[in-house]
């Protein structure tokens, strides 16, 4: 996978964008928290969410896959205890299949508003990092 630096070892924050298929994102994960011998409960995934609506975040430890393929992949190789960016997406249109929907390009709409998202996202993993989930919780589940 793609890796960013790491800092200090007391201050290391690894983000990760594993190169293989979602469905199978649990083994390079995994991988990677047994080399740098990481907690579960240090692990984040940040990811969609069709149970949120379009660019709200929730932000929680542990739980279930409701039916994420990349989190049940993670679920089955290093159990559940991990934090979780949920990113709402919302639910297809109409009839829409799931599988369509999630791998269709944003609307010029939601482009126009994607940068700002994801700083916000960006900036609730910064602020659960810093200041733990609780207070990125108050801060960011909308």
């Amino acid at each position: 996978g793609r890796m960013g630096p790491p800092g200090p070892a007391s201050r290391r924050v690894i983000l990760v964008k594993p190169m293989s298929y979602m469905n199978l994102s649990g083994g390079p994960v995994t991988a990677l928290r047994d080399f740098y011998k990481v907690p579960t409960d240090h692990v984040m995934a940040v990811h969609d969410e069709l149970d949120v609506d379009y660019g709200m975040l929730r932000l929680k430890l542990g739980g279930g896959d409701n039916g994420h393929n990349g989190l049940k992949s993670m679920t089955k190789a290093m159990g559940p205890d991990y934090h979780r960016v949920r990113f709402g997406i919302g639910r297809p249109p109409g009839r829409m299949q799931v599988a369509d929907f999630v791998l269709k390009d944003f609307s010029s709409t939601e482009r126009k508003e994607l940068e700002f998202l994801v700083d916000r996202a960006a900036d609730s993993v910064e602020c659960l990092l810093a200041e733990g989930l609780e207070r990125a919780q108050s801060a960011y589940n909308s």
